[in-house]
């Protein structure tokens, strides 16, 4: 059979090896070829397209480096969007399904050395949740899609309605309940002799000695029987008062709260769990913590002029007046010396201004006193530093 027979065993064998995946070591990114053997991948390095590629590389080899890791980046994290959503997934299985594909761009190309360099990467600009386990690197991918966060900003707000609703009701039957109670009376017990109706004798036949010794037992029985029966019941019955009044006192003891100490109670409870994964507030002072806009701007303090879609912010820069657009994964808060003002942006007392009065450096702390709202002169201590940053 000649070479061009189609199909041919060897033919065949061609062809299903160039659909799979080759040897990395004979592939070249460049010019994105995939070479099936030594061979093969040194006669394309001496080709002259190759040697093109080459010296177009050298000009700027940044550059490549970036794009490649861009691609990488991007063509990873929609695999990871659209396979796995928001679950929690080990990162060598995205990697393993990532490179199934033939003509995926290799990590040697990029940035990263290490898929676990690549992971921490993930975790530190805010794109991914990763943690370490004794099993190796898992990670979760961070929805920042609008449509996304506004349907869970409505499932959160439909789950607390339904919530809302149901202890409306429970309270609502609650006070029916006492208020029917507080219309009646309680009635005392009564107690009564015990009175047996038609009494029938019983005979044995037994043994004189027997029938003695039952009939002093019975007279012994007949003698105790209603005295027995009307202590036992008055000794009840003061037991039940005494029950009744200790029930009472305790009740009084609880009607004392006043109206206002049980909102404000509540109040403090709902605003104890009211945390959340935003904390940008306008007129706030933060530092900019992202290397990607150069030294110009790291490490330097800026005031938030405008918050857009929670996550995203405007900051006058405080030294040169410009202005930028930022991510809070970009941003830091910043803490006052005391004596200061500041303001609470995430936990029980969010939104609420204060002043500083200690820092505890060991916890990562501080001790603030609130000056807003109802809880104002209240001192709150345990504010971590996130939770709180210097107002204008």
């Amino acid at each position: 059979m000649g070479k061009s027979d189609f199909l041919t065993p060897k033919a065949i064998a061609n062809r299903i090896k160039s659909k799979g995946l080759q040897k990395l070591r004979w592939y070249c990114q460049m010019c994105q070829k995939q070479c099936r053997d030594e061979n093969g991948f040194k006669c394309h390095s001496m080709s002259e397209s190759h040697q093109r590629q080459l010296l177009l590389a050298s000009e700027n080899p940044q550059q490549f480096m970036d794009y490649f890791s861009e691609e990488f980046r991007n063509d990873f994290l929609e695999l990871l969007r659209r396979r796995f959503g928001t679950k929690r997934v080990h990162n060598n299985i995205v990697y393993n399904e990532y490179i199934s594909h033939r003509e995926h761009i290799h990590m040697n190309a990029t940035q990263w050395e290490t898929l676990t360099d690549f992971t921490k990467w993930l975790g530190r600009e805010g794109f991914c949740k990763v943690d370490e386990t004794p099993k190796g690197w898992y990670i979760q991918y961070i929805d920042r899609d609008p449509e996304a966060i506004r349907r869970q900003l409505e499932l959160e707000k439909k789950k607390k309605q339904d919530l809302d609703d149901e202890e409306k009701t429970a309270k609502f039957i609650e006070e029916q309940v006492r208020r029917g109670l507080e219309g009646k009376e309680q009635e005392a017990p009564t107690f009564t002799e015990l009175s047996r109706e038609n009494e029938e004798k019983v005979t044995f036949n037994l043994s004189k000695g027997a029938c003695s010794s039952s009939g002093a037992m019975s007279s012994k029985s007949s003698t105790l029987g209603p005295s027995a029966l009307k202590t036992v019941g008055s000794s009840a019955s003061v037991k039940r008062k005494q029950s009744a009044q200790s029930s009472a006192q305790s009740k009084e003891k609880k009607k004392k709260k006043s109206a206002l100490d049980e909102i404000m109670e509540t109040e403090e409870e709902k605003k104890r769990t009211a945390r959340t994964d935003y904390w940008l507030q306008p007129e706030i002072i933060v530092k900019i913590i992202t290397k990607k806009l150069g030294e110009k701007y790291h490490k330097k303090k800026g005031i938030v002029k405008e918050v857009i879609d929670k996550y995203t912010a405007v900051v006058k820069m405080i030294d040169s007046g410009d202005k930028l657009k930022l991510d809070q994964t970009h941003l830091e808060t910043v803490i006052p010396a005391p004596g200061k003002r500041i303001l609470v942006l995430n936990g029980g007392y969010r939104g609420n201004e204060g002043t500083l009065e200690s820092i505890n450096e060991k916890t990562f702390s501080a001790t603030i006193v609130i000056e807003t709202g109802p809880l104002k002169g209240r001192r709150v201590e345990g504010i971590k530093y996130e939770d709180f940053s210097k107002l204008t």
